[in-house]
Formats: C-alpha cells, structure tokens, sequence
C-alpha cells in the first residue's frame, strides 16, 4: 500500500527513536529517553505523536510509565502497546523488560487519537481518516470483523498495526492506557507511508479452491473430499508410520484467501492477502478438516508449513519494494521512520538468531528510527494475518532529512 502527499515536497515529519533494556522497566525508560533527547539535541524538532512499546515487567504499571512519558515530553500524543516481544532498529527483546519509543514531529491537524472510549470520528467532525495504526485486544469478540469494519471508515481502506500480546494484561495506549478493543492513531491523506505485508510460510501443495465447508469445518476443495488431499499433500500413506504422521500434522497451517484475493504471488509464495491459520481437527467419518477461521466456499485454500528462508527471503523483498517505491518517487522522497509488526510466532529463533529478524530490516532500510512489536495477530489492509510481519515506513521530502 502506497500513499502520496500532493504535489511538491512539504516540511517534515522527521523521527526519533530510543530503545533499551534494564532489571527494571523505569531503568530501560530512562535509557531510551536519554537517546532521544540526545537525537532532539542534534534537530530541530517538536514531537506531537509518540509510539510506546513494552515489554511484560511494565504493563501492570503502565498508568505510571504514561505518567513518566507526559512528564518527559509534555503535549506528546502516545499511542503503542504491550508486546512479549518488542522492536527496534536492529535489536528485538524478548521477555526482558524493556521499552522502545518513536517520536515524531507530524502537523496534529495531520492525525487523531482513538479508542473505544473515543471512537474515530467520521469526515462530519472535520477529519477525513485516510489510513490508520491500529492496536486491539486479542480477546475482544470478532475482532477481525472490527479490523473490517473501521477499515471501512478510511479512505484508503488500509490499516496496520496488530493485536498487544502478553500474559499479564493485554495494555493498549491511545492518550492513556486503555483496554479492549480496538485503538490507535489515524491519518490523513498528507501523511505519506508505504506499507507492506511479508509471509513467514510455503505452501505445500497447490491452491484449491473451497467448494463445500461449514463455518470452519472445510469439507471439499476442487470438489474433492478435503482430508486426503491434506495427507496427499503430505505425503501421509497408509505406510507411513504413526510417529511420523503427528509431527507432519501438527506443523501443518492453512493458507487461505477470499475468491477476489490472489492466494499465491509469482513464484508460488504466499501473496499479500494470504491470511495463514491453524489446522484445528480431522474429521474422518466426512473425510473434512477443521481450520482456525471461517471457511466459505469460493474461497482459496493450501496447506503450508512454516519455513525459515521463505521467510527470509520474502522479508528481504517487501524491504526493497519499499525503498524502490520511495526512492523512486519523483517528488524526491525519502525514508523518514518505520513501525514494524511481527508474528510472536517469529522473530529471532525463526530467522537464525537473537536479533535477526529486525537486523535484516535494519540492513535493507539502513539506520532508520523504527520501533515495534510481537503481536498476538498481524493488522494489515482489513485482515488480521499470522506468522507475517508488517512493515510501515512514513516518508519525508529528501531535503528534510539533511
């Protein structure tokens, strides 16, 4: 998803970020603040809106740490969340407590706040949403239907973000902290960004289509019974021994798409719209098989697994189609800040080691401020994704970025 500015370069926004850990969350606070304020030190820049990310050890305390950030930076605009991971520039930290910041000096009129205690307004209140980042609780009911329907809301139809995870206290910050449902920030249409998804899975054999199911019980694909083609594909036989068929299994996902979706892109990897889910139950006696989601027929299906260098290897496309798609843009545009959103699911031990996920990003997109985190389910168009990462980078004119 790309979206563009009017025409001729305008002033900003520029970023900042901090990041650190320590044995106690107010020590990984200060350490984070203390590198912003010495990047505020080297720019003229007055922050309006600021992402908070956290890890665990701070989430039962979150009224006090939006009470540390608002004393640090009054009349800062947070928004973030509880992740039992987080990003940064480089480093992810998992499990430990930590915080990673982003701030950022965009027009307030450019942007509004929101949550279920102060909804989105619509283009009557003098603020037309274009895109939005959105944060949300994985225990709110029909969440993805809520994704839906405030994608709906936004002129671009496109949204980014994910769902908080943690174990302590699913935290939501939009202003204050918050809980349940849905918030975040939304944008209009003179914010430029670029934002993409990249799959963390390989199909395992090929895309069919869903021709008979019941709620998430998928019963026939290519009108086919759906069970043996789920052990064809893995190459389950009648001699194939027990101790090899549940590990096949278990590792096994779904991969499905909408009919008006492209389930696989060039190359038989995942596409964009893919939404990836797990394979839930068999049911021998209807020779069907159970998924993690709703199942229609019409829609597109295949069985995956997760794959390490899939995953690299998508990872590193969808870094280079956004800097091609920004450093290509005749108005002169260049990479100004980044969020990143990853699967719990992946992170450094998927990609080879601590770090390595956000290392790659950092590799192809150079020293740009970027914070994130591991979510609970991946936010990005209107679908709620696993196993995927989404990449947002927010753009300015090059001349700003001197």
């Amino acid at each position: 998803m790309a979206q563009r500015s009017g025409s001729g370069p305008r002033p900003g926004p520029h970023f900042v970020a901090g990041h650190a850990t320590h044995t106690q969350w107010r020590g990984a606070l200060a350490l984070a603040a203390a590198q912003i304020d010495a990047a505020l030190s080297r720019q003229v820049l007055r922050p309006t809106l600021g992402w908070a990310y956290f890890t665990e050890a701070a989430a039962p305390e979150a009224d006090a740490l939006m009470q540390e950030l608002q004393a640090r930076w009054p009349g800062v605009d947070w928004v973030g969340g509880v992740g039992i991971g987080i990003a940064a520039c480089g480093a992810e930290y998992v499990e430990e407590p930590a915080v990673s910041l982003l701030l950022c000096d965009l027009p307030p009129a450019s942007y509004r706040l929101f949550s279920g205690t102060a909804p989105l307004p619509g283009p009557a209140g003098g603020f037309a949403a274009h895109t939005a980042c959105v944060h949300a609780d994985p225990a709110t009911p029909d969440v993805d239907e809520l994704v839906a329907e405030l994608a709906g809301r936004t002129a671009a139809g496109y949204l980014f973000g994910g769902l908080v995870s943690s174990r302590v206290g699913a935290v939501q910050v939009a202003g204050r902290p918050v809980r349940g449902g849905l918030s975040g920030v939304a944008f209009d249409a003179s914010v430029g960004l670029v934002s993409r998804v990249t799959q963390g899975c390989q199909p395992v054999g090929p895309a069919r289509t869903v021709t008979r199911a019941e709620h998430n019980l998928v019963l026939s694909l290519d009108d086919q019974d759906a069970l043996p083609l789920l052990l064809a594909d893995l190459d389950i036989r009648t001699h194939t021994a027990p101790r090899e068929v549940m590990p096949r299994l278990q590792g096994t996902l779904v991969g499905l798409s909408d009919a008006d979706e492209a389930l696989l892109s060039r190359g038989g990897q995942f596409g964009a719209d893919t939404r990836v889910r797990h394979l839930v139950g068999l049911d021998p006696a209807r020779a069907a098989v159970a998924v993690a989601d709703t199942v229609t027929p019409g829609m597109r299906l295949a069985f995956c697994r997760r794959d390490r260098e899939a995953a690299r290897r998508d990872l590193v496309r969808i870094c280079a189609e956004i800097r091609d798609e920004v450093e290509s843009d005749p108005d002169g545009r260049k990479l100004a800040g980044a969020l990143y959103v990853s699967c719990t699911g992946r992170g450094g031990a998927h990609f080879g080691g601590p770090g390595a996920e956000l290392q790659i990003v950092q590799h192809a997109l150079g020293e740009v401020p970027l914070a994130g985190f591991f979510a609970a389910g991946e936010i990005a168009r209107h679908h709620l994704y696993g196993y995927t990462g989404v990449l947002t980078v927010f753009t300015a004119p090059q001349s700003q970025l001197k």
